[in-house]
């Protein structure tokens, strides 16, 4: 049983509950938004990230969004779509996107469970993981796409990699 799992026993539960379980668990600052939305602040090595999960019953897809705060320049902002999409051509699971009016680069993933799949507390944690992971991986070569004033392939050069296996 995964250590995630150890916290959660009963079977079924609402997604929303297992992500206010693993919330509790990690210790992270959280807000029960309403029954099918949470919204929680983890801390990266970067920086501060607001995490929003929400369920919806009509297509049965958990949707995270994982957001931090940033005002680049308006020069820089075709380096930094261009960024966007090469770190998205890297990314298998989800993506960026940068919401100019609300100065806020986004990452989004949308957990697909139709037909009644159920999503357990091991998959929801490595759901959420993975945001932070892609954000932190990604957050220097934005930084310096825009206010390094770095071309976008060489910024993202600095990208930290996915390490495999042990050393």
């Amino acid at each position: 049983m995964a250590q995630t799992e150890q916290f959660i026993e009963a079977d079924e539960l609402h997604p929303i509950d297992i992500v206010e379980s693993i919330a509790v668990h990690h210790e992270w600052e959280f807000d029960r938004v309403a029954d099918d939305q949470i919204a929680m602040a983890v801390e990266g090595q970067w920086r501060s990230y607001a995490i929003t999960l929400a369920w919806s019953d009509h297509d049965e897809t958990l949707r995270l969004i994982c957001t931090f705060e940033m005002e680049p320049p308006d020069e820089s902002l075709p380096a930094l779509y261009e960024v966007l999409n090469l770190a998205n051509d890297q990314c298998w699971a989800g993506g960026f996107t940068y919401w100019r009016e609300q100065q806020l680069m986004v990452y989004r993933y949308g957990l697909v469970l139709a037909g009644g799949q159920f999503a357990g507390p091991g998959q929801i944690d490595t759901l959420l993981h993975a945001a932070v992971r892609s954000c932190e991986r990604y957050y220097p070569a934005f930084q310096l796409v825009c206010w390094g004033g770095q071309p976008p392939q060489e910024a993202l050069k600095v990208a930290i990699a996915e390490a495999f296996g042990r050393a």
